[in-house]
């Protein structure tokens, strides 16, 4: 089931990045279809919007109504079975309590010439969340992608989730209702992007755009950075364990599946110096499949690109991981401490063999929206410093302008700048 991989064999790190890029390589769009979409948006507002999700979502409805009603947020969120409310209540205030942690405090200090140097944090006023629908429609992404908002002290959230034609699961909005969010939309897809970036009669334009979806939804947001703030421009989902003769490979197998099962294009990978375990895990993944709901997309996405990668150097084992920059790393290991020393890439770690990750994915605390496809190496997991603004405020005072400014000067004449040295020199001759 997973393609074995030595990574005792020479060249063999070389050999597994051109494997990983791979499958970077096959996930590519036209980016031109969703320049297309966006430009139209842009001139034809709800009616292309309308239009696009009429097509991509092949229902065909009447309505014109883009947007949730009160009334109706109120009337499904009641469609939700008390036992579902408390879980998502519970995760809830979990979430939020770990993202409280994370607040930054402002600073001020005088420096020894009395000029005044501040730092300051403000939040984004209008945010906008993309919660997919379909088989991906998670009650957990509205939580996720909202909360820290919620912290960082966004005014207004805006969230979109394909509704127009269909049935909305009830745990969405139930979520999004707890959350506060102030509208909800009723699209899904690039063109949905699009009108939250630009603004259309119904959608709300917004300052930043957050929450997962699929190529397309990750192809407009790349495509609008600028005009608006993103996230992060994720892919499909991944899982890398590190894994001994120790580990249980029944539960090891579970994990890779849960991974696997959100999208043909997952990546599952296992990393042990045990080649029974890798036996044995292949076993139980097989076990496993035959009753799984998702079993025909668990299982290309196991085939395709499932790894069982074997090395006995424990070097190489932390070398693999920090190659691969797993979005998920579990190190279910003997001696995990070691092994999480050697960790520089990875967007959410989880130590032991209790710390499933779908524990991180629904209550643990920490947030699920990280980064993929090796972005781990230079970027980190969704947080409250996403929805701040952070501000740098001077104040220069007379002797500090005074003393500093010949400074200012002499590498402004350097820059060959002299319109930046003449508004220092300006003021000292006033003096």
């Amino acid at each position: 089931m997973l393609k074995f991989f030595n990574a005792d064999k020479k060249n063999s790190l070389k050999k597994l990045e051109k494997i990983l890029n791979l499958r970077k390589n096959n996930q590519k769009i036209q980016t031109s279809k969703v320049r297309q979409i966006i430009y139209n948006v842009k001139k034809r507002g709800d009616n292309a919007v309308i239009n696009y999700e009429k097509k991509f979502s092949k229902i065909k409805t009447n309505s014109k109504k883009l947007k949730f009603t009160k009334n109706e947020v109120d009337l499904i969120s009641k469609k939700v079975d008390r036992g579902l409310k408390k879980a998502i209540d519970l995760a809830f205030s979990r979430i939020k309590l770990f993202h409280t942690k994370q607040k930054f405090s402002s600073f001020k200090f005088k420096d020894n010439h009395k000029n005044e140097l501040s730092y300051k944090y403000t939040p984004i006023e209008n945010v906008g969340v993309y919660v997919p629908g379909g088989t991906a429609s998670y009650p957990s992404t509205v939580l996720m992608n909202c909360i820290p908002a919620i912290v960082a002290g966004v005014k207004n959230i805006y969230l979109t989730t394909p509704a127009l034609g269909s049935s909305v699961n009830p745990a969405i909005i139930y979520a999004a209702k707890k959350c506060g969010v102030k509208e909800i939309y009723k699209t899904g897809g690039a063109h949905s992007i699009a009108a939250l970036a630009y603004g259309t009669k119904s959608f709300k334009k917004v300052d930043k755009i957050v929450g997962p979806g699929n190529a397309f939804v990750a192809s407009a947001k790349k495509e609008v950075f600028g005009e608006v703030g993103i996230d992060m421009v994720a892919g499909p989902s991944e899982v890398s364990i590190i894994a001994d003769k120790n580990s249980e490979p029944d539960w090891i197998a579970s994990d890779l599946i849960a991974q696997a099962e959100h999208d043909i294009f997952a990546q599952s990978i296992l990393i042990s110096n045990d080649k029974n375990l890798i036996k044995l895990v292949n076993f139980n993944l097989k076990l496993q499949l035959i009753n799984l709901p998702k079993k025909n997309i668990a299982s290309k996405s196991l085939r395709n690109y499932g790894l069982a990668i074997y090395t006995k150097n424990k070097k190489i084992i932390a070398d693999v991981v920090n190659i691969i920059a797993p979005e998920h790393l579990e190190i279910n290991f003997n001696k995990n401490k070691q092994i999480l020393k050697s960790i520089k890439n990875a967007g959410s770690i989880f130590i032991g063999k209790f710390s499933p990750e779908a524990m991180g994915d629904y209550i643990a605390g920490p947030n699920h929206v990280l980064p993929t496809s090796g972005s781990a190496k230079f970027s980190s997991g969704l947080s409250v410093n996403d929805f701040l603004k952070r501000h740098s405020v001077i104040k220069i005072t007379k002797s500090g302008i005074e003393r500093l400014g010949p400074s200012v000067i002499n590498l402004a004449k350097h820059e060959k700048l002299e319109g930046h040295a003449n508004s220092i020199k300006i003021r000292l001759k006033k003096q």
